[in-house]
């Protein structure tokens, strides 16, 4: 029995980045042997073993062929005569499919240091479109390597569009889908894992929703509208904001509002929360089973959009409306959220130059006002059950109206 040290981890390794998950495949091995020696089975499709000592997974060497659709369409075979290369030529990416043994020497059939030197995403085998997953993980991985000048094999590429047009991607479930998606929105560029997803015809499928401005008769000149929302200025606004913020919520909620923010349409002075594009973000995120924490920003975020473009002419009774509904004394932490996803928005504006003050810094002042507004000096003056709501309302509105009227000049227009 022979025991080789496979995968991310050596491709780190010779990437010189931190090495944080060691996979191991044991080659002549036997399920018999492991449980003998105290490993833990946890495969329930393939035998996969954790170390009793380290809890590293061990897998038995195996070889896997094509049975069905998706990536769950597989017959596994491993026995103590499954070799390390036919283990190997079942992964996805030359970068992934190095072994090395116990003094430190590499086995690399398909030449996985080359395409490493060479900066390519390349794909093993022919048998790469069997798995529909692997459009996913390809373009995470350009992604996560895109820093260290790493780009797709133009053949992988073309595997990629033959899966897509299989309609193998159907087969994939939405946790799956989420998974590699959360995991690009962590890298150094998450834009990129959009870009090639659309670059292979995936994006449309993946995200319908999110892909609607590419269809015709959207609205009303289909042209007229691809002119203002380029999928490439929509890619590169991402990667703005992602080069100062390292939030999923933060990143997710601006694509979000990039793509589903309209001003040519809509006369957004009139409209206090945009229930339309809320409840297609909300949609999204519940189909993709997108985390709450996420969900509740990027929702809250495109329906507050307009009313925060214009919240300096907004009243003081839809301010505080507007904290009530993001529960902002109880999660006062969405309140910086949507501030900085406004400001960020705002700072790219030519309207910036008429405001001393920032829309998401406005406001978090307002909230300010308002917060410390005492529930019990209301209880003694004997107001109970709903009239203490009202009152507290009443209170929020006429402390923040006062504020407002003593600094009216300085949130306004800039003297010139």
């Amino acid at each position: 029995m022979k025991i080789y040290l496979v995968g991310g981890a050596i491709r780190d390794a010779l990437l010189n980045l931190p090495v944080k998950d060691k996979d191991w495949v044991v080659v002549g091995g036997t399920k018999k042997i492991l449980l003998e020696k105290k490993f833990q089975q946890v495969g329930k499709d393939f035998p996969v073993f954790l170390h009793p000592e380290t809890h590293e997974e061990y897998a038995l060497a195996r070889k896997e062929r094509k049975s069905g659709r998706g990536y769950t369409g597989f017959d596994t075979e491993y026995h103590s005569n499954v070799t390390l290369e036919e283990d190997l030529v079942r992964r996805d990416l030359t970068m992934n499919a190095i072994a090395q043994d116990e003094y430190g020497n590499y086995i690399d059939p398909f030449h996985g240091q080359k395409d490493i030197k060479c900066r390519l995403i390349r794909h093993v085998s022919e048998s790469f479109i069997e798995d529909p997953l692997r459009v996913l993980r390809t373009a995470r991985f350009a992604a996560t390597l895109v820093h260290l000048g790493f780009t797709i094999a133009e053949e992988t590429m073309i595997l990629m569009k033959t899966i897509v047009k299989k309609k193998e991607l159907s087969y994939l479930t939405t946790n799956r889908i989420w998974n590699e998606t959360e995991k690009a929105f962590k890298t150094h560029n998450p834009h990129v894992y959009f870009q090639v997803l659309y670059q292979c015809s995936a994006l449309h499928f993946f995200f319908p929703k999110m892909f609607f401005l590419y269809e015709k008769n959207f609205f009303f000149d289909y042209r007229l509208l691809k002119k203002f929302y380029d999928h490439n200025i929509i890619f590169m606004k991402l990667a703005k904001i992602s080069i100062q913020y390292k939030d999923i919520d933060i990143r997710f909620s601006y694509l979000c509002q990039c793509i589903l923010v309209n001003n040519i349409y809509k006369n957004f002075s009139k409209i206090f929360f945009d229930i339309s594009s809320s409840s297609i973000i909300n949609n999204l995120c519940k189909n993709f089973q997108i985390p709450s924490y996420i969900r509740e920003i990027a929702v809250l975020n495109v329906g507050f959009y307009y009313f925060l473009n214009t919240i300096y002419y907004q009243s003081s009774e839809n301010i505080i409306k507007l904290l009530l509904k993001v529960d902002a004394w109880r999660k006062p932490e969405r309140i910086e959220k949507i501030a900085i996803l406004i400001n960020f928005d705002f700072l790219n504006k030519l309207e910036i130059q008429y405001f001393d003050i920032l829309p998401g810094n406005f406001l978090k002042k307002c909230f300010s006002i308002v917060s410390n507004i005492s529930v019990q000096s209301i209880l003694k003056k004997g107001f109970q059950g709903y009239q203490i709501k009202k009152e507290l309302m009443r209170l929020r509105i006429e402390k923040l109206e006062l504020w407002r009227h003593k600094n009216i000049n300085f949130i306004l227009f800039k003297k010139k």
